[in-house]
C-alpha cells in the first residue's frame, strides 16, 4: 500500500508538471517528454484492485486476438478529416500520413540508438519548417548524432508521395530487411488502396518526415496542413502549423485493463482553436467583421415611446422567418443602436419614427453603406428577404 501511495504521489506531481509548462506554453519536445514520463509512471502504477473494475469492449467485428482488417478505421477516420476541413472551406489542405514502425525501422537501419529516438524524432519533425540541413545541423551539433547517420536518414525523410514511393521502398535493400519497417509499409499499401476507394488519395501524401514523437502511437500517424497559397494585399503569411492530427495508439488503452489486453484504437482531434485564427486573419485582411449573431435585422426606433411599435414589427419579422431583433431599453438612443448593429455585424436596421408611422413605412438602413430606403410595411419581409438571400415568397 505504501509503494502504491508513493506511485500515486509521483503520478499527481508529474501531471501538475505536464499542466505547468502546457500553461507555460513550454516547447512541444519539453511538453512530450515530460508526457512519456507521466504515462510511463502510470502504467507503473496499473489499476487500483480497490475500486470498482470495468471491462474493456471493442466492437463486435473486431478481435483482440486481430482478426480484422485494421487499416479500415484509419481510412474512414482520414476520410471523416477530409471531410471535415472540406466543409469548413478554409483552403486546401494535404494530410501528411506515415507509421510509427517504418519510422522506428529507418532510424534502426540509419544507425539511431533507442536512447535518441525520441530526439531525434522531434527534429525530423521540423523538416516542414525548416530546411534539411538546419535540421542535420541540429542533429549533429546540439544532439550529438554522427554526420554520417544523419546522412542516411536524410535520404528517406526528404522523399514524399503516394503508393508508389511505398512500393518503391517495399523493394529497399534495407528498408525491406527491417520486420517493423515492412509491416507498416504493407499497411500503408492497404491503406492507400481504401483512400483511392473512398476518393481521397488526391488529398494523401506519404511523408516520411511526419515523425509524431508521442510515445503512445504504434501504427499510422497522420496531419493535415494548409496548402500556402500567394498572400493578398494586406495578408501576413499563414502560420499556424497542422490543423488536424490522429493516428493509431493500439497499447494506450490496454493499459488500464487489468488484464493488460491489446484494444485496437485509432482517432482524429481538429485544431479548432488554429482555424479559428485561420479565419480571423483572413477576415481582417479583407477588412469584414466577425458576425457574433446571425441576426440579420435590428428593429430599431427613432424616437421615444416607441416600444410597443417596436415589439410589434420585431414580432411580424419573426412569424415571416426573419433573424431579427431589438433592444430590451425602452428607450434606446437611435446612436446607440445603430452602433450595436456596427459591432455585432448585423447587415440591416429596421427604424421606426413617428413620420414612418404616419406614412405607413419602415426605414431602411444598410449597416455597411449607410443608405436608407423607406420601405412600405407590407413589403418590409420581402426587401429583407431579398437583401439577405433568402427565398421570396411566392404567393
Amino acid at each position: 500500500m505504501a509503494e502504491r501511495a508513493a506511485l500515486e504521489e509521483l503520478v499527481k506531481l508529474q501531471g501538475e508538471r505536464v499542466r505547468g509548462l502546457k500553461q507555460q506554453k513550454a516547447s512541444a519536445e519539453l511538453i512530450e517528454e515530460e508526457v512519456a514520463k507521466l504515462l510511463k509512471l502510470k502504467a507503473q502504477l496499473g489499476p487500483d484492485e480497490s475500486k470498482q473494475k470495468f471491462v474493456l469492449k471493442t466492437p463486435k467485428d473486431f478481435d483482440i486476438a486481430g482478426n480484422f482488417d485494421p487499416m479500415i478505421p484509419d481510412a474512414e477516420c482520414l476520410k471523416i478529416m477530409c471531410e471535415i476541413l472540406s466543409s469548413l472551406q478554409i483552403g486546401d489542405f494535404l494530410v501528411k500520413v506515415n507509421d510509427r514502425r517504418i519510422l522506428d525501422g529507418m532510424f534502426a537501419i540509419c544507425g539511431v540508438s533507442d536512447s535518441k529516438f525520441r530526439t531525434i524524432c522531434s527534429s525530423v519533425d521540423k523538416l516542414d519548417k525548416v530546411s534539411w540541413e538546419e535540421v542535420k545541423n541540429e542533429m549533429v551539433g546540439e544532439k550529438g548524432l554522427a554526420p554520417e547517420v544523419a546522412d542516411r536518414i536524410g535520404d528517406y525523410v526528404q522523399q514524399h508521395g503516394g503508393v508508389s514511393l511505398v512500393e518503391q521502398l517495399l523493394q529497399d535493400p534495407k528498408l525491406s530487411q527491417n520486420k517493423q519497417a515492412l509491416e507498416g509499409l504493407g499497411d500503408l499499401k492497404l491503406l492507400f488502396e481504401y483512400l483511392t476507394l473512398f476518393g481521397i488519395d488526391d488529398k494523401i501524401s506519404f511523408d516520411l518526415s511526419l515523425a509524431r514523437g508521442l510515445d503512445y502511437y504504434t501504427g499510422v500517424i497522420y496531419e493535415a496542413v494548409l496548402l500556402q497559397t500567394p498572400a493578398q494585399a494586406g495578408e501576413e503569411p499563414l502560420g499556424v502549423g497542422s490543423v488536424a492530427a490522429g493516428g493509431r495508439y493500439d497499447g494506450l488503452v490496454g493499459m488500464f485493463d487489468p488484464k493488460g489486453r491489446k484494444v485496437p484504437c485509432v482517432g482524429l482531434s481538429i485544431g479548432v482553436e488554429r482555424i479559428f485564427s485561420i479565419v480571423e486573419q483572413r477576415l481582417e485582411a479583407l477588412e469584414e467583421k466577425i458576425r457574433t449573431t446571425e441576426t440579420q435585422v435590428l428593429v430599431a426606433s427613432a424616437q421615444k415611446k416607441l416600444l410597443e411599435e417596436r415589439l410589434k414589427l420585431v414580432s411580424e419579422l419573426w412569424d415571416a422567418g426573419i433573424k431579427a431583433e431589438l433592444l430590451y431599453k425602452k428607450n434606446p438612443k437611435l446612436l446607440n443602436q445603430l452602433q450595436y448593429c456596427e459591432e455585432a455585424g448585423i447587415p440591416l436596421v429596421a427604424i421606426i419614427g413617428e413620420q414612418e408611422l404616419k406614412d405607413g413605412v419602415i426605414k431602411l438602413r444598410s449597416v455597411t453603406s449607410r443608405e436608407e430606403v423607406d420601405v412600405r410595411r407590407e413589403d418590409l419581409v420581402e426587401e429583407i428577404k431579398r437583401r439577405t438571400g433568402q427565398p421570396l415568397c411566392i404567393c
